[in-house]
């Protein structure tokens, strides 16, 4: 028996292009139609970008209440980074701004350069963040061309092991497993500047929070046929004339 209102957690692997806030706004809706509600307290456990996929938690009900205990959990990525090349964002929200040599950058430099990033370290967040700045989102401002300058903030990176690294088009694929507050699009623009280049996400997907892996969520599209088996505590029932 779900009971929604009194609280549940939920795990999702959020679609491509999909805001985390849409995930929240789906969930939302189809609780609200199932229960025969007009409203009902739904959150997330931690932004993810909208170019990004995997792990997003939704709490509902009196679980809001633990949002701040879960997004405090150790988080794991899966990063590509286009070496060579920069982006105002970071990521392929925004074209390409500038280019970068990139002959000298080997396996052997990359391996000499990673270990700057680990363990507590400081990062200045992207313009393009839900970051405030005098009560707006950076992303606001960066998005009407304003200049954003955010303060540095410290944050721990526990893992940051090499999957991939092609010589040829000089893509570099990173798991990275870190404390809340790291955003791994300013982390490749770091590890590009240290490789003396520049570099941008082309790809990024959230494997873990805690304990929940990606391979343990639901997909959002599978969430309607998932809730209609449910048996729910506080739903409406229809009724039938006699």
């Amino acid at each position: 028996m779900r009971d929604f209102i009194q609280g549940e957690t939920l795990c999702f692997d959020k679609p491509y292009r999909w805001t985390s806030f849409d995930v929240v706004a789906k969930v939302r809706w189809l609780l609200c139609r199932k229960l025969g509600v007009k409203k009902l307290k739904v959150g997330h456990a931690g932004t993810l970008d909208p170019l990004a996929t995997g792990v997003v938690i939704v709490c509902t009900g009196r679980s809001t209440k633990h949002i701040d205990e879960l997004q405090a959990r150790v988080k794991e990525y899966v990063a590509t980074l286009q070496l060579g090349a920069t982006t105002p964002s970071y990521d392929l929200e925004k074209p390409i701004d500038q280019t970068y040599p990139t002959e000298h950058i080997t396996r052997e430099r990359i391996d000499e350069v990673l270990p700057r990033f680990m363990g507590r370290i400081e990062q200045v967040p992207p313009a393009f963040s839900a970051c405030k700045v005098d009560g707006d989102r950076a992303y606001k401002l960066a998005r009407k061309g304003e200049e954003v300058k955010l303060k540095a903030k410290v944050l721990v990176i526990d893992e940051l092991e090499v999957l991939n690294f092609d010589p040829a088009t000089k893509q570099l694929t990173l798991r990275i497993v870190c404390s809340k507050g790291t955003y791994i699009r300013a982390l490749a623009r770091d590890i590009g500047e240290a490789l003396e280049s520049g570099a941008h996400l082309t790809a990024l997907r959230r494997t873990r929070v805690g304990d929940v892996r990606v391979e343990q969520c639901m997909q959002v599209e599978d969430f309607p046929t998932w809730l209609e088996a449910q048996e729910l505590e506080g739903q409406m029932q229809e009724v039938v004339p006699e």
